[in-house]
Parts: structure tokens; sequence; C-alpha cells
């Protein structure tokens, strides 16, 4: 998703920088901006071991206004609580709504320290904010927690795609792989002496009353198979 940058606004904290950079990989997204970073603290989080190629190549500005220059809608993120606030504001959970109503253009989501978040001057700067619905007993969150749910609400858009997709599914086995089973655990109960007070007939019947109410898969029906099969083998 090359139409979205993250601009993180003075941080503070390595290792929140390191987990919004983790995040933005996690669900498609790449331009990372940092604004007036703690120099001894962002060449710390450039350095880590294993640090994502995002932050590598992150760009680093003086100011909240070089970070937007190229942008054509941004929004600040913060709690609403003791903000006057004058821009329209965007709930995370319509954020996707909202942004289909902008014409084509880089999209900033911009978030502020974990101490102080970003100042009024920063909000008035963008062109919108971007609320992320809590409890009121707790209006803030976490700088690297509100990147990482921003950024998944981002990756529900049609245009991001994910490098790994949920499979089909288990197969499930056709009546006469069951069947297959059937007589095969049939005549381990004959060889044992199990339920042998029942006829083959309605033995059967309780093992196929079994399958359909635990809804085994193909293999694991496959497993109780080879299972049946090799104790039966193992018997005189």
């Amino acid at each position: 998703m090359k139409s979205f940058c993250i601009i993180l606004v003075r941080p503070r904290d390595p290792n929140n920088i390191g987990a919004c950079a983790r995040a933005m990989g996690n669900f498609g997204l790449s331009d990372l901006r940092v604004v007036d970073p703690y120099a001894p603290i962002w060449r710390e989080a450039v350095s880590a071991v294993g640090v994502s190629d995002i932050l590598q190549h992150a760009k680093k500005c003086d100011t909240l206004d070089e970070a937007l220059a190229d942008v054509h809608f941004s929004l600040a993120s913060t709690a609403l609580k003791n903000r006057h606030l004058k821009q329209e504001i965007v709930s995370l959970p319509h954020l996707n709504e909202r942004l289909s109503e902008n014409p084509p253009g880089q999209t900033a989501l911009v978030f502020g320290n974990e101490k102080s978040g970003l100042s009024n001057d920063d909000i008035e700067r963008c062109d919108a904010v971007l609320n992320i619905p809590t409890a009121a007993k707790q209006p803030s969150i976490n700088l690297a927690q509100a990147v990482i749910l921003t950024c998944y609400e981002l990756s529900r858009r049609p245009d991001f795609a994910a490098l790994r997709s949920p499979g089909t599914g288990p197969q499930f086995p056709t009546d006469a792989q069951k069947e297959i089973f059937i007589a095969a655990a049939d005549r381990l109960c004959e060889k044992v002496d199990f339920k042998v007070d029942f006829t083959p007939d309605q033995r059967k019947m309780l093992l196929r009353h079994m399958l359909v109410r635990q809804g085994l898969s193909r293999e694991q029906l496959f497993f109780l198979k080879k299972w049946v099969d090799k104790i039966a083998e193992k018997l005189p």
C-alpha cells in the first residue's frame, strides 16, 4: 500500500519505534517518516540487531511540514479527552470508508510521542483527526499499539495483498472412505471380542453415527484407519 505513510513525531522509545516498523511490515506499509527524533534513541532503534529494513530506509525530517510536503491528506491520531478540535474527527472503524471519499494521492497517518502525544499545533497542521475508540477509563493508547491497530485497519482495504492467505480448510472424507474405515474397525471389534453383543450392522451403524458427530477430516480418518490396521496386524 504505497499510497500511505506513517509519521512519528518526536518519538522517544526505540522499542516503540521498532514495534511501529514491524507493524507496518506486517500489514504492507513501508513508508516511515520520523520527525525530530531524539538522536541517541534514533541511532539505537536504527542500529538494532534484526531491525526491519523499513527503519533502515525511514525518512528523518526536521519538521512536520517537511514530512507532509508530498502528502495529499493527513490524519492526526489523538485521544479526544481535553482536546478542543476544529477538524473533522474520523473514528478508526470508519477510516477506510472516509478515505474512499478522497481523490487518489498520498495519505499520512501522524502519531505523537509516547509521553505527550501530538501538540495542538501538530494536530492543527493535519487535515483531520483520527481517533481510536477506547474505554473512558483509559482514553489514551500506547504509540506502538495505535500504529498496529491503524495498520491493521488499512490492511482491510481491497488493495491489500497478504503474503499468505488462509488455506481452503480441511478436506472431509467421502462416504466410500468412511465405509473403508468402518469395515476395518468392525473387523478389529470381531478380532478382540469388542461389542460382540451387537450385530455387524449395529456396530457399523454406531461407527457411522460417531463419525458424523465428530466431523473428522480426511487426514484424521486416514490416521485412525492406519492405527486400526496396525493394531489388527499385531493381534494373533
